[in-house]
């Protein structure tokens, strides 16, 4: 793939992960209307006191990782687990916001192919 392309994409999934890996602490963005099942989940993260904060910690961590160009095979196999939950909460509990979530799934995935060489010997 393209080495800009590929610059310009970990940048955004990099600066996205930490921006909402924050809100998770600091609550700045608004809270979208979810359905009840959706709402239930999210309040029971929250009121685990270390699940939400564990979510919002890792996501940080793989954005700064992404930013700084530092370990990125490691960053985006640890992304691909939360990736997956993101559109899986999505397709399951809240299908209306499942747009940012498929575009953080799609630029890890073309993150990972990109960096194919240096993980397919984890498989």
């Amino acid at each position: 793939m393209n080495s800009k392309l590929t610059m310009i994409l970990r940048i955004i999934l990099g600066l996205a992960l930490v921006v909402f890996g924050s809100n998770k602490f600091f609550g700045f963005m608004p809270n979208m209307e979810m359905p009840a099942a959706a709402g239930n989940l999210m309040s029971a993260m929250m009121e685990s006191g270390y699940m939400f904060k564990l979510v919002g910690v890792t996501e940080i961590i793989v954005g700064l990782l992404l930013l700084l160009k530092k370990w990125v095979p490691f960053a985006l196999i640890v992304l691909a687990p939360i990736s997956v939950n993101m559109i899986l909460f999505h397709i399951f509990l809240a299908p209306a916001g499942i747009a940012p979530a498929a575009i953080v799934a799609i630029i890890n995935i073309l993150l990972i192919y990109d960096n194919w060489n240096k993980l397919k010997i984890l498989f």
